[in-house]
């Protein structure tokens, strides 16, 4: 019987090594000042010292891109994934009020592939220069047994700062207070358990279909990366008074707005206000999806959500334009005397 090593166990520490070091100059492009020394140390360092606050506090927050890695999975294509980790973590922090200093990511697979991952790490740095955070560390763990044969998973974890009394908490929010959604760039990174079950396995559709009502092939419409939103509402907050920031994501408008609604206040939303996009109308066309569903489901073409004073909309809407984004003027926050009651309403 020959004898063992980790390698024949399925581990390559030596391969495993060499991605390391090709990760480091993808890691390099998205330094910014706080961040010390390099990568593969025990623990990233980030000095705070150039940052003068009253009251710092630091804003955390993690998350993964779910599902959606399935279609990853299925097309070959990896180097959109990565953009969409950053972006479920870097936007939930600056929704808060704050601005995402740096990133972690973990990578977990079976057997490590560094062609397919490095594209992975591509998009993670990436999706960090999107973000203006810095890729600081992280961990790829090569687990035999755990993994199919080409499949893998991604956790993120992103920290930023903001001045105590900055924080967004949505308690200034008062009923006469104006709602602007931001577009979303489709799907984003949430109900792709109900995307998969509907397209893959009830109507069989195969990813590279060409589909007319989206324009392009199923699976290029499905890896469309989730919009990072940091850079725009950090403009925003520096010229404008915003009272709350809602990322639309996981529960769609109607779990995700509330977070930021006092008691008393119901938000009331135009229909037809905003432009929803194709893939919205074909899901819920073809599952026959009523509109609860898609409201608690998907984002329906708003990936964030904007609380502020009626008088402050139109230079609000102009700060967005001019960072890109296609902002929607969708309603306004009313009183209701019935705390029961769910707090969106559309009309």
């Amino acid at each position: 019987m020959a004898s063992l090593d980790y390698k024949r166990a399925g581990v390559d520490i030596d391969a495993g090594n060499e991605f390391v070091k090709q990760i480091g100059p993808l890691a390099r492009e998205t330094f910014r000042n706080g961040v010390l020394g390099g990568l593969g140390g025990f623990g990233a360092l980030f000095s705070l010292g150039e940052f003068r606050f009253q009251e710092p506090v630091l804003v955390s927050s993690t998350d993964g891109v779910g599902t959606k890695l399935k279609i990853a999975f299925r097309t070959g294509q990896h180097s959109t994934v990565g953009i969409d980790l950053v972006a479920m973590c870097a936007n939930d922090v600056v929704v808060q009020g704050a601005e995402p200093l740096f990133f972690l990511d973990y990578l977990a697979t079976g057997r490590l592939e560094p062609s397919v991952h490095l594209e992975i790490l591509r998009g993670i740095a990436e999706g960090c220069k999107q973000a203006g955070c810095a890729l600081v560390g992280g961990e790829t763990a090569e687990l035999p047994g755990m993994y199919r044969a080409g499949e893998y998973d991604l956790a993120g974890f992103c920290v930023g700062i903001a001045e105590r009394s900055a924080l967004l908490d949505g308690s200034g929010v008062r009923p006469g207070d104006a709602l602007v959604g931001l577009a979303s760039s489709g799907l984003h990174s949430n109900g792709y358990s109900l995307v998969r079950k509907l397209f893959l396995e009830r109507l069989r559709w195969k990813l590279d279909r060409y589909v007319p009502e989206l324009g392009r092939p199923l699976g290029e419409e499905l890896l469309t990366p989730t919009r990072i939103y940091v850079k725009s509402l950090l403009h925003l907050l520096g010229g404008a008074h915003v009272k709350a920031l809602a990322h639309i994501t996981g529960g769609g408008l109607v779990e995700n707005l509330p977070r930021v609604l006092p008691r008393g206040c119901v938000a009331v939303l135009r229909k037809g206000a905003w432009e929803v996009p194709a893939i919205f109308h074909l899901i819920r066309e073809k599952g026959k999806l009523s509109e609860k569903e898609m409201l608690r489901v998907f984002n329906n073409g708003l990936g964030m959500v904007v609380v502020l004073e009626q008088q402050t909309v139109e230079k609000a809407l102009g700060l967005l334009k001019a960072s890109g984004e296609t902002p929607f003027l969708i309603g306004q926050v009313e009183a209701t005397e019935d705390l029961g009651a769910p707090q969106i309403r559309l009309e």
